[in-house]
């Protein structure tokens, strides 16, 4: 007598892995916090490697549309912008910034001409801008006063968009948000995604930077825990949720379901840092303001 087959294994209305998702997103917050602890350097050096991972897997996800990306120039410039942001700020990440798109056009021109090469030539501007120009600026974020901590708050910010938001979308979606790029994200999820990066923001601000929980006379625009807070929970939802929403169009547009496959639960690291790359430039510059006393 044939035995039935064994059931699938349950998948949860998020369409992945569960167990694995929080294994893997532990396992990577440890890291993150490790590298933060003692000195700054490991954690520059833990982001270069996410960047070199993240040039790779778009350089593999390109090749499915015949797309060659000029990868060894963008992985030595990437590494380049990442240090140089660290040690030397803006200016240092715009000049390496354009170095690096300079000798990736070099590179590729010297591979041969014809409209392939312009085709991978702004695959590699688009690639140079979207993974290590916008990481530059959260290790510009680690160069400031108290950095470590800041990136620590950066990152819970990131994480609480991503909890609040799966949370409330299992629970409570029934709205889509973007149905022709993300099925699953709802309206319900982008506000739980708000609420959490709020309460984040506010204790974050308040512990982190120092400031007074609520605004008295003369304090600056966003020199209020409680209005900083709120300013970098809506941003940092929104922005993250169009990060999201930008690498859902992509790996549509490449016919694929997730990036890489180095983070089980969650696919590979542009999967994972999407939103985080999208949301640094934003809240770095808030960040700036704020602690630099200056007003709206």
């Amino acid at each position: 007598m044939a035995t039935a087959p064994e059931p699938a294994r349950r998948a949860s209305r998020a369409g992945r892995n569960l167990p694995a998702a929080i294994a893997v997103g532990v396992l990577l917050l440890g890291v993150v916090a490790a590298s933060l602890w003692f000195r700054e350097e490991p954690f520059v050096a833990l982001a270069a490697v996410t960047v070199c991972a993240g040039l790779w897997e778009l350089r593999d996800a390109f090749a499915r549309r015949q797309i060659a990306l000029p990868i060894w120039p963008l992985m030595v410039g990437g590494v380049g912008m990442v240090v140089s942001a660290f040690v030397g700020g803006s200016e240092a990440l715009l000049i390496s910034f354009v170095i690096t798109l300079a000798a990736v056009v070099l590179w590729r021109v010297l591979d041969g001409p014809g409209p392939a090469a312009l085709r991978d030539v702004a695959a590699g501007v688009f690639a140079a801008t979207y993974v290590p120009f916008l990481a530059g600026f959260v290790v510009m974020l680690l160069a400031q006063d108290n950095g470590n901590w800041r990136v620590a708050m950066f990152i819970l910010l990131a994480v609480a968009n991503d909890t609040g938001g799966y949370i409330a979308g299992v629970l409570l979606g029934r709205h889509p948000l973007a149905p022709t790029v993300s099925p699953k994200k709802s309206w319900e999820g982008l506000a739980g995604s708000v609420a959490l990066t709020t309460l984040v923001g506010v204790l974050g601000s308040h512990w982190v930077l120092d400031l007074p929980f609520l605004p008295g006379r003369g304090t600056p625009l966003l020199g209020a825990a409680v209005v900083l807070g709120v300013v970098l929970g809506l941003m940092t939802a929104v922005t993250a949720t169009v990060g999201d929403l930008a690498e859902s169009l992509l790996k549509r547009d490449l016919d694929l379901k997730d990036m890489g496959w180095l983070l089980p639960g969650h696919g590979g690291v542009l999967d994972r840092v999407d939103s985080i790359l999208v949301t640094a430039p934003f809240v770095y510059l808030v960040l700036s303001v704020a602690t630099s006393g200056a007003t709206a």
